[in-house]
């Protein structure tokens, strides 16, 4: 935690636009930072890189990181470095507060830089580490917002680079050639005197699995914070789910030069680069929110970005239509919708139904319906009039779920309560039936038809995803018993044009995408949204 050098001069190349002592807070005195952009700022949002600097809290200045602004801002990075309240005349938590009010500021400043409010990020040094540290992990802590402006903003950010930042103050004392007289000045007195300002301020006391991804440089030679320090942070960090790695600089001290500075700087924008550059957009998918949001929503894969959405009600199923058109179920209104492109209701079926918890709309423009409550599965025509009905008691009184028309004209029904799949012809003969092993205490949600004959199928206890050949032998597994994925229970699934699969874990509140062999490519932990079914836009 030494001093930070006072910076020289530095020189804007063309390339960029730079804006000095931009005003973000009036809290203990005006707050300023540095903004720095590229010339050629395009309509696209740009994300965004908070840098703060370092010096023991009690020195350093937003200046000494303008060489590493410009570097970002070269790179297609909007940068911001600033300056915060120091001590002693300013202790805990001010300075938290402060570089809290610099993230709100930049946020509620997104349009006037061009600036992407979804994706910031942020990289300090020394001091500079711990309090980026603080903004990774504390986001929502209230003692951390303070008083300053745009309060109606978030302050959290979406990645950190923390180069050799303390991560532990109670035990900084006898590694480090400066803790006993720059933290008594930061926290209001030494270990003795003020522990608990020790522990609420030492970042690995906050570490919970909603904190940011974390990068941590830290040389193993650092004589002002201990290397430990970092290590201690990673370990803790993955132990709770976090992205978190350790990029440990051999040999090097407090501050890097040289090759180990230029390194340093390339895995930081290594790492800005894939957590705050948008990833291509891949795929657009429909997802069927059973849960609170009851919901269904477009949205793009694999970043989860929402596109549109339209209530359902807490509904199940959703299909994609050719014509841009969506079809979906609202089991407790008893019905099926479709929307045209313009999300416009242009077509509802509601005649006798009781709970409708799947369609599929055919080749031959009829729809398919299967009652969960009725036991029933119908096919119906654009005007409404029924040409097809399998009905079974087994299916009867929600012990179904998905049904789905098969190419060949057989229609696979999901008995969900006996963990079984039945194929019914066009009589309403079963022509063929899967038991799941111990079937009695697992849940099938649905079953797809390949082209080679085999059958996939999504199953619960444990969650998994299996092919059975035409014999019912199962020749893949995905999830299961297996211990690379673990899933609670497997419901809607949907295959991509490369052959990877979207697996939807409905009470593990994820969907992952895996390769042929079972690989996982991508994932989103959906949080809040609870989803049952997911189809393919495109």
């Amino acid at each position: 935690m030494a001093f930070a050098q006072a910076p020289t001069a530095v020189k804007m190349p063309d390339t960029v636009i730079a804006e000095s002592n931009v005003e973000y807070s009036a809290v203990g005195g005006k707050q300023t930072m540095d903004i720095v952009r590229p010339r050629d700022n395009g309509t696209t949002p740009r994300p965004a890189v908070l840098l703060v600097h370092g010096g023991g809290f009690r020195a350093g200045t937003k200046e000494g990181y303008l060489p590493l602004a410009i570097k970002l801002a070269e790179r297609g990075y909007v940068a911001a470095t600033a300056n915060y309240r120091l001590s002693p005349g300013n202790q805990f938590p001010a300075p938290v507060q402060d570089v809290k009010a610099a993230v709100r500021f930049l946020r509620a400043n997104a349009a006037k830089y061009n600036l992407d409010s979804g994706h910031i990020g942020a990289l300090g040094g020394s001091a500079g580490g711990h309090l980026v540290l603080m903004l990774g992990l504390t986001a929502g802590v209230e003692e951390f917002e303070g008083s300053g402006p745009n309060r109606d903003q978030s302050s959290a950010v979406q990645c950190v680079v923390d180069e050799y930042g303390p991560t532990d103050f109670t035990q900084s004392y006898s590694k480090s050639v400066d803790a006993a007289e720059v933290l008594p000045m930061f926290l209001g007195g030494d270990l003795d005197h003020e522990r608990l300002a020790h522990i609420r301020s030492s970042p690995l006391n906050w570490i919970t699995p909603n904190a940011a991804p974390i990068l941590a440089i830290h040389g193993t030679m650092d004589p002002y914070v201990a290397y430990e320090q970092s290590l201690w942070l990673v370990e803790r960090l993955i132990a709770a789910g976090v992205p978190a790695e350790l990029e440990t600089m051999s040999g090097a001290g407090h501050g890097f030069k040289g090759a180990d500075a230029q390194r340093a700087d390339e895995r930081a924008f290594a790492w800005f680069d894939k957590y705050l550059k948008p990833q291509p957009v891949q795929h657009t998918l429909l997802i069927s929110d059973h849960g609170p949001n009851g919901e269904i929503a477009e949205i793009e894969w694999p970043s989860a970005k929402v596109l549109w959405k339209a209530p359902n009600d807490h509904g199940h199923d959703v299909q994609a239509l050719p014509n841009g058109h969506v079809l979906f179920t609202i089991n407790p209104q008893k019905k099926v919708v479709e929307l045209d492109a313009d999300h416009k209701e242009v077509w509802t079926y509601s005649e006798g139904l009781e709970h409708p918890i799947a369609a599929q709309r055919l080749a031959n423009g009829n729809t398919l319906i299967s009652d969960a409550k009725l036991g029933k599965v119908i096919e119906v025509t654009p005007d409404k009039k029924v040409v097809w009905t399998y009905q079974s008691a087994d299916l009867a009184n929600m012990r179904s779920r998905n049904a789905h028309r098969t190419e060949q004209g057989t229609t696979l029904v999901a008995v969900e309560a006996e963990g079984k799949l039945i194929e019914v012809d066009k009589a309403g003969k079963i022509v063929w039936q899967w038991q799941a092993p111990n079937g009695k205490n697992r849940r099938l949600y649905m079953g797809r038809r390949l082209a080679n004959g085999n059958t996939v199928m999504s199953l619960s206890a444990p969650g998994e995803l299996v092919e059975v050949d035409p014999a019912g032998k199962i020749v893949r597994s995905i999830g299961g018993t297996n211990p690379d994925i673990r899933m609670g229970w497997t419901s809607g699934f949907t295959f991509l044009p490369n052959g990877s699969l979207l697996i939807n874990d409905y009470t593990g509140r994820r969907i992952i995408e895996v390769d042929t062999k079972g690989k996982v490519l991508n994932e989103w932990r959906t949080g809040s949204r609870t989803i049952a079914s997911i189809d393919l836009v495109h």
